[in-house]
């Protein structure tokens, strides 16, 4: 099973405050390391000097009193730190805490037992049990502090927390045996009288303090990924209880190496003791002491448990903010989150908090995405209806209303461009008009809802500006979708209003396919009918033959008279353009059969292509100029057309072996064509393949 100690980001009880680090890191803080260092080495400095001179510095101090109380209230504060633990654990259902508590209640329960049987308190000479009660009460926390350190799967944690009654139970049961083994006199070898010299535990001295580094050591690695002055307390304490067992190895009684390992067991107690109160002191509640020293999954599920209080807080504040009333919200959260009134306070105000924010970045979404609408492209009512419901999602009960006979009707009111004066907006309750302007002519008005966030104002003004620009490029585009379109192919207006910079005169080398097409016998149709006729015949005709050219990705240059001149692959790229531009002849053919069928008299369509190079652009003068190609493949083209016979498609050869396969073409043979020199291979053309 993969650890459970992976790195992740310490929280305390929910809404407390951030936690601070009384005691740093030696990695991050070399000085403050070495100075923790030297206090844990002071112990053993100490040690070594009594027992290096025993007749000026390991002097005898045997006071029976003194000694009982000192173990007595030492042991209270360790019992007080193991139930809060315990509770802890039971609370957060974490198996390092348990653990961590056992560590301090089976010591405390030693501890307490060692000053119980305190010469001339309960018994009058001490016991073999007051020797090495402590030692072995010691020996069995380390075992225990080992343990916490590890760690734990998820499966050993579920392991330990299904056995936690049974641990507690073992324990007090152990205590309540050694204390009365240990207590009434002629019972057992624990109650009499200890040997000449004192009693020790041997070798087990060695293995509990080398357990308790190793604890101290994985304890510290715990710190090192989330650094806590709780975890750092335990350090402390596991190293301190580990010098505790060396120095209650050295005997005799009573003196002073024998009174320094009472000095280190209370400072080991009273530092985690401190630790807890210091941050009881700061946070206020007991709730979340020892969060930061639980397993990481543990530590994980507050963090969740804290997010959710978070999102339930920030729901619960928009829907206050929808209703417009309310009570503080996280009074209804700290009963079911245990909090104490100051980390209601703290969470009401961090979640109001995370609720602006979420309001400003939800607005300032809306912001781009009406930004991103406000193109080309898009009729007006679907820009309008497109915004409107965007921005309903972010700002709320957004309105918009455009210019009726000089006026906006918006909401049961009614403004005219007199109401904004010099652009100004209209405040409302709860709500400020912005003007929609077009070419900065009042064109409509925009309601927005304020007050929810500090920056309501400044993003209504932004929003009525996007809308404006949106509303203006709708109805500039529909202009052009109206007048400028109709003058030129779709492609090339699309083109010059992407970039503007195409419209100056010049051009570029590109290969195209270009398509003639005009009406064989257009001249003599046109002596025999009106001019009114003329119009109708040719509109017919065009009006047919376009759809054919876009439709086939072509774009129409020019129409004079009866002819026609599509370019393919220019000024949109094609990639298959030769096959596209055959594909559009052959349409316009079948469509112009149609209209001529039910036409006596009408002539037909002739069409010539050709593929190859040539100049493409604007061509003619600064005043006036048009969209044209230029070139020998143009030319071409022209003079196929003129040579082809109505209702046909003759194609050159270099269109043909562009197309390929899929062209059924009749061979013309070698065409000798005016303004050539060298004769040119024509096909006509009288099916193509998909």
């Amino acid at each position: 099973m993969p650890s459970n100690d992976q790195t992740v980001t310490v929280v305390g009880e929910l809404g407390s405050a951030p936690e601070r680090q009384p005691f740093l890191p030696p990695a991050t803080h070399p000085v403050r390391g070495v100075v923790w260092a030297v206090h844990l080495a002071a112990p053993l400095l100490g040690l070594w000097l009594l027992l290096r001179f025993p007749d000026r510095l390991n002097v005898r101090w045997e006071h029976h009193v003194s000694h009982f109380w000192l173990i007595v209230g030492v042991a209270g504060v360790n019992v007080a730190l193991g139930l809060l633990i315990s509770q802890a654990a039971t609370r957060r259902r974490d198996a390092r805490l348990l653990l961590v508590s056992l560590v301090f209640l089976s010591s405390a329960g030693f501890f307490l037992l060692h000053g119980l049987a305190t010469p001339q308190i309960i018994l009058l000479k001490g016991s073999y049990g007051f020797d090495i009660g402590q030692p072995v009460g010691l020996t069995l926390a380390a075992v225990l502090a080992f343990a916490s350190a590890l760690p734990l799967s998820e499966r050993a944690a579920a392991a330990v927390l299904a056995r936690a009654d049974l641990l507690r139970a073992c324990l007090v049961l152990l205590l309540v045996a050694w204390g009365w083994a240990s207590l009434v006199e002629g019972l057992t070898p624990l109650s009499a009288p200890p040997p000449p010299g004192g009693a020790s535990i041997g070798a087990l001295t060695w293995v509990a303090a080398a357990l308790y580094a190793l604890a101290a050591a994985l304890m510290f690695r715990i710190h090192r990924r989330r650094p806590s002055a709780m975890i750092i307390s335990l350090v402390t304490a596991y190293a301190l209880l580990g010098e505790a067992m060396i120095a209650g190895h050295f005997r005799p009684n009573w003196v002073m190496s024998w009174w320094e390992w009472h000095l280190l067991l209370t400072m080991a107690f009273v530092f985690v003791g401190y630790s807890a109160y210091i941050q009881f002191r700061r946070e206020g509640s007991s709730q979340g002491l020892f969060d930061s020293v639980a397993l990481a999954a543990t530590v994980r599920r507050i963090q969740g448990q804290y997010d959710q209080a978070l999102e339930e807080l920030v729901g619960h504040l928009r829907r206050m903010g929808e209703r417009g009333a309310g009570a503080p919200v996280a009074t209804r959260l700290a009963g079911k989150f245990r909090l104490t009134e100051g980390q209601a306070a703290v969470l009401d105000r961090a979640g109001q908090a995370l609720a602006a924010e979420r309001e400003l970045s939800l607005r300032l979404g809306a912001l781009v995405d009406v930004g991103r609408q406000a193109r080309v492209g898009l009729r007006e009512e679907d820009l309008l209806a497109h915004a409107l419901d965007r921005v309903r999602e972010a700002y709320g009960d957004v309105r918009i209303g455009l210019v009726s006979a000089g006026r906006v009707p918006l909401g049961g009111r009614s403004f005219s461009a007199d109401d904004f004066k010099d652009g100004e907006p209209v405040p409302g309750a709860g709500t400020v008009v912005h003007p929609l302007t077009v070419k900065g002519v009042l064109a409509g008005a925009l309601e927005v809802p304020v007050g929810t966030t500090r920056q309501d104002e400044a993003l209504a003004a932004t929003l009525a500006s996007q809308v404006s620009i949106a509303l203006e490029n709708a109805r500039l585009y529909s202009e052009l979708e109206t007048l400028f379109r109709q003058y030129m192919s779709p492609d090339v207006a699309a083109s010059l209003l992407a970039d503007p910079a195409q419209a100056a005169l010049g051009g570029s080398l590109v290969e195209l396919t270009a398509l003639f097409a005009d009406l064989k016998g257009f001249t003599s149709f046109s002596e025999r009918v009106e001019p009114g006729e003329i119009v109708e015949m040719l509109n017919r005709y065009h009006a047919a033959a376009v759809p054919c050219v876009l439709r086939n990705g072509g774009t129409i240059v020019q129409f004079v008279g009866d002819a026609l001149l599509a370019l393919f692959n220019a000024p949109a790229t094609q990639e298959r353009h030769a096959e596209q531009a055959a594909r559009a002849a052959l349409e316009m053919q079948e469509a112009a059969e149609e209209i001529a069928a039910g036409h006596e008299g009408y002539p037909r369509f002739r069409v010539g292509i050709n593929t190859g190079m040539a100049l493409v652009g604007n061509i003619g003068s600064p005043e006036l100029r048009g969209f044209n190609a230029m070139g020998d493949a143009v030319n071409v083209a022209a003079r196929l057309e003129s040579l082809a016979q109505p209702g046909t498609v003759v194609i050159g050869a270099t269109t043909r072996e562009q197309i390929g396969a899929a062209a059924t073409v009749r061979p013309l043979g070698p065409l000798a064509l005016k303004g050539k020199e060298q004769s040119v291979e024509a096909f006509v053309l009288t099916a193509l393949g998909r």
